[in-house]
């Protein structure tokens, strides 16, 4: 009998990922959770629902008895860290209320975090990071989130996991988070304009170390966690094993696009690439590209927050190897193949 996976969050770049590996193991049956909603296919169904609204939640949700498995990767995005607790907390209690009662055989919540736990993005933090570092002063919602699980799971026969990646590197039209794509809008934008490639970030983050974690390393990482017998009840990082500075990379990632560099300018992209959806336009129609509006390629905000990074951001990822996932991913290659598969699905030009 197939083990049944509600993946929460199935249009972002991470449950999207997940989804497509798990269609590929054959003994899955896949119900995708998001606002949009999707289309259905061989084992998989999708259902759109408001997970703020407990009762539309409870109603959509009240059928799925079978579920096995709970991936937890829905995010909502807000102004402030404090302001982000109260709907993030509560769309996870809200799947959980619904399903939890009635899956017979729920035997795993796997729950989405990141390095906000370790404080990544109110400064300068300990690295490389480790899965029992101390906690930092809240309001953190990754954190509620987890001690949440922690008091729900306590005399039950289900057990969690919390998986912490680094930045994702996927493909995932609309999502706030996804700086590969961020990067090649941006680049190809600077080749259109006939522009040198620049670093957009603070002055101090171009030399910093840095790592991603693949989109696809992420899905596999994830399911070995909730199916590993050892792993219950655990937290890991999860990155792809090495690590990078922009001031290597950037070169690379220019000449990839077939641009000149020029040296770094602190620029608040939110800003500067405000004005530029009519050439985004212009260029959909020029290069004959897929449909996609300017709004869903790229989130400019989440640019200026990761290249604000000036500090070293890495974690240990040693624990994962330790109780046995020993898989990796070349940066660079991982990088470039993304823009490889933009240009084919012709995001980019």
């Amino acid at each position: 009998m197939n083990r049944v996976a509600l993946v929460v969050g199935a249009r972002g770049v991470i449950g999207g990922n997940l989804i497509a590996h798990l269609q590929t193991l054959g003994d899955w049956d896949v119900i995708g959770l998001s606002r949009r909603g999707g289309d259905n296919g061989e084992r998989l169904q999708h259902i759109a629902v408001d997970l703020l609204d407990s009762e539309d939640a409870r109603a959509k949700l009240s059928e799925l008895k079978d579920v096995t498995h709970i991936f937890y990767a829905a995010y909502q995005d807000r102004a402030s860290w404090a302001e982000l607790v109260p709907p993030n907390l509560a769309m996870l209690k809200n799947v959980v209320g619904a399903v939890e009662p009635i899956a017979r055989d729920l035997q795993h919540i796997s729950l989405m975090q990141g390095y906000k736990v370790y404080g990544a993005h109110l400064g300068p933090f300990k690295t490389p990071a480790r899965e029992d570092d101390a906690p930092h002063m809240p309001p953190e919602f990754n954190v509620d989130q987890q001690q949440f699980l922690e008091q729900r799971q306590i005399g039950k026969a289900w057990s969690w996991s919390a998986i912490r990646p680094a930045v994702v590197g996927g493909i995932a039209l609309g999502n706030p988070m996804n700086l590969a794509m961020l990067i090649a809008v941006y680049a190809s934008i600077c080749r259109e304009l006939g522009l040198p490639l620049r670093f957009p970030g603070k002055p101090g983050a171009y030399d910093k170390l840095l790592e991603f974690t693949d989109a696809g390393l992420l899905a596999r990482a994830t399911l070995w966690a909730a199916t590993e017998p050892r792993c219950a009840n655990q937290a890991f990082n999860i990155n792809n094993g090495d690590l990078f500075r922009w001031s290597e990379l950037w070169p690379k990632i220019a000449r990839y696009f077939e641009i000149e560099t020029a040296p770094p300018l602190p620029m608040q992209l939110s800003l500067v690439m405000a004005d530029k959806a009519p050439l985004w336009d212009a260029m959909r129609e020029r290069h004959q590209l897929a449909p996609h509006s300017y709004e869903t390629v790229a989130s400019w905000g989440f640019g200026d927050f990761v290249f604000g990074w000036d500090y070293d951001l890495f974690a240990d990822g040693s624990k994962a190897r330790r109780f046995g996932f020993h898989e990796f991913v070349e940066t660079e290659a991982m990088l470039f193949g993304l823009f490889d598969q933009m240009r084919e699905q012709r995001i980019i030009p």
